[in-house]
């Protein structure tokens, strides 16, 4: 029983600080899978939940951090008991969010460890039912698990721990994530990700008799009653599928992904940080100059868009792009990408606007 308990307090403790690190790695990201929760708890249970809108941001942070500290405090075992409970109801609350949404199926992604690995709801369930059982062995055989270090020791490390982990993830809000996963890196180019790596493969779910079967072909026998058709290799599809950009005269995605552009992107203008448009507008004017195309893209209305851009001064042609896929691109409300024919050569939060001669240098770098 003493190793199972040591490595349930092992596991249980680098778990949690793996989970906690990878969020608040970037907590604007997780600020939105909380908002995605609450707006399904206020339709579903109680309009009470549309109340804690406002606070996803701390709620991110705070949430991020506690992860850390109670397993980086479960590793040096300070006040076990205590850690255990926290630990504990933290589970129990995780659980409920997963299996809500894996039993009515209402988000998708728990958002458990970010963009780096996504889980299905089931899979995000199955994964806390597993911790949940684990913290209760942990309480039951906490006397296997001694202090490794005296309790003003631990203390120290507990607050260090709680203060370092909030100041990364205001850093990560007020820039942009340390490690970018998602589709949009720098690095990546969007329309190779538009298209899938190899051509999708289907099975097909038939009943007959009450009784399914798939096959990789469709049958011919007309007896079998058609259900579902389900990817085979679904990690081979596509792995960028809503990047658009439109205005009222048609699409003009290709000719966004076309050239050297600066995107200039604001998800709502009435949450955009007006701040750094002085710096904004002075880079546009010398992308400009540089033969590079300045253009802004948003989710607001135009005549909204309209009133803002004049508010800040902002003289560049503008089109219209999904609000979601707009924050997946960059978490900063404006914020900068550069695209070279489709390439993502630079990400600025707003508090980063770059100069010109730091965008000749992106555009210059080879893969």
């Amino acid at each position: 029983m003493k190793f199972i308990s040591k490595f349930c307090w092992l596991f249980v403790g680098v778990l949690f600080i793996f989970s906690g690190l990878i969020k608040i790695n970037d907590p604007v990201g997780t600020a939105i899978k909380l908002e995605e929760y609450f707006e399904v708890f206020a339709t579903d249970i109680s309009p009470i939940f549309k109340s804690f809108e406002p606070y996803t941001l701390f709620l991110s942070i705070f949430l991020s951090a506690a992860e850390i500290v109670l397993g980086v405090a479960l590793l040096v075992r300070w006040k076990l008991k205590t850690i255990l409970v926290l630990l504990l109801l933290m589970i129990v609350f995780f659980s409920f969010l997963t299996f809500y949404s894996a039993f009515y199926d209402k988000v998708t992604d728990c958002g458990c460890f970010g963009d780096a690995i996504v889980l299905t709801p089931w899979e995000s369930f199955t994964k806390d039912l597993v911790l949940l059982v684990m913290i209760i062995i942990l309480l039951f055989t906490q006397h296997h698990l001694p202090p490794l270090v005296r309790p003003a020791t631990g203390a120290v490390i507990t607050i260090i721990t709680a203060a370092i982990s909030v100041m990364v993830g205001w850093y990560a809000y007020e820039h942009l994530p340390y490690i970018d996963f998602r589709a949009y890196k720098v690095g990546n180019n969007i329309p190779a990700l538009m298209q899938p790596s190899a051509p999708l493969r289907y099975k097909y779910i038939m009943t007959k008799d009450g009784q399914e079967q798939e096959f990789e072909e469709y049958p011919t026998d007309e007896s079998y009653t058609f259900k579902q058709m389900v990817a085979i290799n679904p990690e081979d599809g596509p792995k960028i599928t809503d990047f658009n950009v439109w205005n009222d005269e048609g699409d003009f995605t290709q000719e966004v992904l076309t050239g050297n552009k600066l995107l200039i992107l604001v998800q709502d203008v009435t949450k955009a940080d007006q701040t750094n448009f002085k710096e904004i507008n002075k880079l546009v004017k010398a992308a400009e100059q540089q033969g590079i195309t300045p253009l802004a893209i948003t989710s607001s209305s135009g005549a909204d868009f309209e009133a803002f851009r004049h508010e800040v001064n902002l003289a560049v042609p503008y089109f219209y792009g999904d609000g979601t896929v707009l924050k997946t691109i960059i978490r900063s409300n404006p914020g900068l990408l550069l695209l070279q024919d489709g390439t993502v050569k630079g990400k600025w939060h707003h508090n980063d606007t770059p100069d010109i001669e730091e965008v000749q240098e992106a555009l210059a770098e080879e893969e």
